[in-house]
């Protein structure tokens, strides 16, 4: 590289001259330390506990999509029968004990599924989505965290290179915020607000759900 140094004193020094070819190698090495930062243990355990806390939420709006349908098909067919009773009531009909067993069996049916889809709807599945996102945000923050600690490692290698590659007759300004460090604080930047606006919809939540039932 030849260049006069009255004209150009201040120099910027890249590790590739292809701006595009530049982007790749920075997001591929992003991406790399993403993988490590995820493979932490704090940060894998906590990735397990926010799936576990999801996969409770899913089962239980699964169960409730189905005690909905289970429901409707009971009501139905309870009404269907208790007309059929009546009607042989009052055309004087005789009538078997197991059929107003059968119908009032059905009528159990239906109250007691109201009952548990209602517990579902209004307790379990509100304070299951609560947990869900607590530890959605406990993860992000465990992230973030873990970017932030790789970052400051890769910013302390680098500044030790170039200390021993400095000499005193230089002055030399470093910006991180464009290599692989600057991007890591930045998506951890990200997590972390991401993990706050969560955190928050949980707490308005539960307020909700205090306000409700427990005040």
């Amino acid at each position: 590289m030849a260049y006069h140094l009255s004209q150009t004193p201040t120099l910027e020094a890249v590790a590739h001259g292809d701006e595009a070819l530049l982007a790749q190698d920075l997001e591929a090495r992003v991406e790399e330390a993403v993988k490590l930062a995820e493979s932490a243990p704090e940060v894998a355990e906590a990735l397990a506990a926010q799936a576990a806390a999801a996969d409770r939420l899913a089962r239980l709006q699964t169960a409730e999509r189905e005690l909905n349908r289970q429901s409707k098909e009971a009501r139905e067919l309870a009404g269907t029968l208790g007309l059929a009773v009546m009607d042989a009531l009052v055309e004087g009909g005789a009538m078997e004990l197991k059929t107003f067993a059968r119908v009032a069996a059905m009528e159990d049916r239906v109250r007691f599924t109201g009952r548990a889809i209602e517990r579902l709807a209004e307790h379990q599945v509100p304070l299951a989505l609560i947990g869900s996102m607590r530890e959605e945000a406990h993860a992000l923050v465990a992230q973030s965290r873990a970017l932030e600690r790789l970052a400051q490692q890769r910013a302390e290698k680098v500044l030790g290179q170039m200390r021993a590659a400095v000499s005193e007759e230089m002055v030399l300004p470093v910006d991180m915020s464009k290599g692989v460090a600057g991007a890591l604080l930045a998506r951890a930047t990200a997590l972390k607000s991401r993990a706050v606006r969560i955190s928050e919809q949980a707490d308005e939540m539960e307020r909700s759900y205090q306000e409700r039932y427990e005040s």
